[in-house]
């Protein structure tokens, strides 16, 4: 559907940014309404209406009794902005596309690898335990009144404003000064990464797509590393070697609670993702950009735009606790 009326709430993120520009470039009608406040471009070809989303008086004057194709909200996090939306967008949108979250699948994970009828449940992660929260209030608003929702479960997805590692550009900072970084466990649990241009080939196949409807979709690649693969590849991409101090996911939570959910309830568990339902459904999806790859453009980009090169004292401070 070529001419689909798509809405983007948010729409400048890491994931929607590709999404958006990949919308435009399909011949997509798109919309995006958010702050204006990100530091990505907004893509050529978007019509944009700014207005804060939680300011529902303004979200209402900006879009007035517009309809849509498709409504994708990038930024909802609770049952509460769950049910604004439904509010707002029943009968008024053919399609509403809710980004959950892999992290949302049992963690222990019972077996591998994870589709999508893995059991949700995470006792670690309230941001979890929200987004599962959502999507039960979805499904049961499709199964009541055929509310037409599309879950999508995203994992670990970058771009070259973001460095998928613990610590960010500060742990990049210390390899190259010599300094210990963290690492939990022993680095040899997996993970996926993917690029969020390989992630918009398989999100955008499913706008207006009818078999998409009151279903569910996790798109990830199929490149999986350890953690020290990963940690390797940013190193070799700064021109450097890392020093690795390991900790227990326990001790890295015990010595930063703000992460606790984080590390017990995703990083420190292995993922492996099989994506044949969405590759089944979006027959051009496939993951091809492997980490490193895309770790060398994630460096030179940070390494062109000193803005991006902060430090955090937290992540400071975390090593040097460890260290003690």
């Amino acid at each position: 559907m070529s001419s689909a009326k798509v809405l983007f709430i948010g729409g400048t993120g890491i994931i929607s940014s590709a999404a958006s520009a990949l919308a435009i470039s399909r011949g997509m009608e798109v919309t995006l309404l958010n702050r204006g406040s990100s530091r990505r471009d907004q893509p050529a070809g978007a019509e944009v209406l700014t207005a804060d989303v939680d300011d529902v008086a303004a979200v209402d004057a900006a879009l007035g009794s517009r309809e849509f194709d498709v409504v994708i909200d990038m930024i909802a996090f609770t049952p509460e902005q769950v049910q604004r939306d439904i509010d707002r967008f029943e009968g008024r949108t053919g399609q509403y596309v809710f980004i959950s979250s892999a992290s949302a699948y049992q963690k222990p994970v019972s077996r591998l690898p994870i589709t999508e009828s893995t059991p949700l449940r995470n006792p670690f992660w309230q941001y979890s335990r929200d987004k599962i929260a959502c999507e039960n209030l979805l499904v049961e608003a499709y199964r009541e009144r055929e509310f037409p929702v599309t879950i999508v479960r995203p994992s670990h997805t970058y771009d070259k404003w973001s460095l998928p590692l613990f610590g960010g550009w500060t742990a990049v900072d210390r390899m190259r000064r010599g300094q210990e970084i963290v690492v939990h466990g022993d680095g040899t649990s997996l993970w996926t990464l993917t690029h969020t241009d390989d992630f918009a080939r398989g999100f955008v196949g499913l706008f207006a797509n009818p078999l998409a409807y009151g279903d569910t979709f996790q798109i990830t690649s199929d490149f999986v590393y350890t953690w020290n693969e990963i940690v390797g590849m940013v190193a070799a991409a700064a021109g450097t070697t890392p020093t690795i101090r390991y900790a227990t996911s326990k001790d890295i939570a015990a010595a930063a609670p703000e992460v606790s959910g984080q590390f017990l309830g995703d990083f420190s568990h292995s993922v492996v993702f099989d994506n044949a339902k969405i590759t089944a459904l979006v027959p051009d999806f496939r993951a091809v950009i492997p980490f490193h790859e895309a770790a060398r453009e994630i460096v030179d980009w940070h390494d062109a735009n000193p803005s991006l090169q902060t430090i955090d004292p937290a992540y400071e401070a975390l090593v040097a606790r460890l260290a003690a």
